[in-house]
């Protein structure tokens, strides 16, 4: 299963971006959270939503999980 992280820093309208690990638009080493292993982006975005209730699935590697 891919392995999942939160970017630590918001982005202009607030979300903290979930993105499956080797997509190109990941955060840099210092602002990534590890989620976890999940079978899908929708699993991911529902844990990072935990402490992020602005989580959001990356455009390019989640984007079944992107709504803004």
């Amino acid at each position: 299963m891919p392995s999942y992280y939160k970017n630590r820093n918001g982005q202009w309208n607030g979300d903290h971006e979930v993105h499956k690990e080797g997509c190109s638009y990941m955060p840099a080493k210092a602002n990534q959270h590890y989620l976890g292993e999940y079978s899908s982006c929708h699993g991911a975005v529902a844990k990072a939503r935990e402490t992020d209730h602005s989580a959001d699935g990356c455009a390019h590697c989640s984007p079944t999980c992107h709504s803004s």
